[in-house]
């Protein structure tokens, strides 16, 4: 039976999310990585979908490669379908490190807070019908998570299915949650100051788009349908599902997908198989979510989702935490497990030196913001050089991050990688 494949390599915490919708409504599928797309897979054994999660789009045209890269093309041009979610949807667009599968190209920021927007919002739809649900409402509320942009150019051949519209109840710019910020005394400081808070950038920019690539079709999402517990994403997720590939939520399945709550997630890789080093890490990185909190770098958004600070990085942490939940959370493959037990020795070292690097570095961030100049403060150098051992350069990551993200993004497509749970 032909099934949804997920292209799995550099999606981490966004991986994790597509699996777990496609999951929850009981859909075939599997986890494919770059290098079994390179070797042919797509042609041999041609998925009714490609499905790209978000993440860093250049890595995942890497790990491609150009043979890789190739048989994508190849695949959607003879009658396939890909689907792209945030990252995904970047990798298809024309440019480098693009598919080249939508002629629309990335449009560049003019202002770092642009790409710091999170949360949900209202949208506007195009026309109805096709790809589109009537069931949705007039302006339905949808999530993005650090959306990019697409660099909208009027074409017959690209359609657009919603544009932004305005921000939702629980949208944030950077560490701001606008919902309580009043607009008006808002205003007046963006005059003030000469700042853009508000993001009325995005207002009537293309927010999902369809088109055709040789007798194939994509569809590209800078919105997060597959975000947990999002009646209106889900609902229009799932009737794209059908639409594309043939495949309906399996009877009894939730319509509405559930919450996911990585903090009650119970342990389910038994200790013989080296759970209670997955507890660990588990409980380690917890540790450290409590530090940022205690010190107000860290909230919580919702039950999966991490908030932090400008400039914190807490979107590695979550990411980190999301994989160490879910891996403990799931019965591993005889593959999974002699993976494990040959890797978790050196996990754990690592986790250990990251828990203890990223301790001292978020009390010296904290340090930074609270101790008056005249006191001394701590010359940005020495941050810039404890984040970089870390987690790396921005936007590449690396460090100990690196290592302990790639060892758990292995396990855990070694668990999933045949529909496993």
């Amino acid at each position: 039976m032909s099934s949804i494949y997920i292209y799995w390599d550099e999606s981490h915490l966004w991986g994790l999310l597509a699996w777990r919708a496609i999951k929850s409504w009981g859909l075939p599928h599997r986890l494919v990585r770059g290098d079994e797309i390179a070797d042919g897979l797509l042609s041999a054994e041609p998925p009714l979908m490609l499905l790209v999660p978000g993440g860093w789009a250049r890595a995942k045209y890497d790990h491609l490669g150009e043979q890789g890269v190739s048989e994508v093309r190849s695949y959607i041009r003879h009658g396939g379908v890909y689907m792209g979610f945030c990252g995904g949807t970047g990798l298809a667009l024309t440019g480098p490190y693009g598919l080249g599968l939508c002629p629309w190209k990335r449009r560049a920021f003019t202002d770092r807070l642009q790409h710091a927007c999170s949360g949900h919002m209202f949208t506007r739809l195009g026309e109805r019908g096709g790809l589109t649900p009537d069931v949705l409402p007039e302006r339905p509320l949808i999530p993005v998570w650090w959306p990019a942009r697409f660099e909208y150019q009027p074409r017959d051949d690209v359609r657009v299915l919603a544009t932004y519209e305005a921000p939702g109840p629980d949208f944030w710019v950077a560490d701001l949650p606008l919902d309580s910020m009043p607009k008006q005394p808002l205003a007046d400081l963006e005059t003030q100051y000469g700042i853009r808070i508000w993001p009325e950038f995005m207002t009537d920019q293309p927010c999902i788009i369809e088109g055709n690539f040789g007798k194939g079709r994509y569809l590209l999402s800078y919105a997060h349908l597959e975000t947990p517990s999002s009646p209106d994403a889900n609902l229009w997720f799932a009737h794209i599902l059908q639409r594309l590939t043939g495949l309906s939520p399996a009877v009894g399945s939730p319509s509405v997908l559930p919450a996911w709550n990585l903090d009650s997630l119970e342990r389910r890789w038994p200790d013989a198989a080296g759970g209670e080093a997955l507890a660990a890490a588990k409980a380690a990185l917890e540790e450290i979510i409590a530090l940022g909190m205690d010190h107000l770098l860290i909230f919580r958004r919702n039950s999966w989702l991490l908030g932090w600070r400008r400039g914190i990085p807490g979107a590695y942490i979550n990411s980190l935490y999301s994989m160490a939940c879910q891996a403990q959370n799931l019965v591993p493959t005889p593959e999974a497990e002699a993976y494990w037990k040959n890797h978790c020795d050196a996990f754990l070292e690592n986790l250990d030196m990251f828990s203890h690097g990223l301790a001292g570095y978020l009390l010296a961030e904290r340090l930074a913001m609270s101790v008056p100049e005249s006191s001394g403060d701590i010359p940005s150098d020495s941050l810039r050089e404890q984040r970089t051992a870390l987690f790396g350069q921005h936007m590449q990551y690396g460090g100990l991050f690196a290592k302990l993200a790639r060892v758990l993004d292995k396990l855990l497509w070694l668990a999933l990688r045949d529909g496993g749970d």
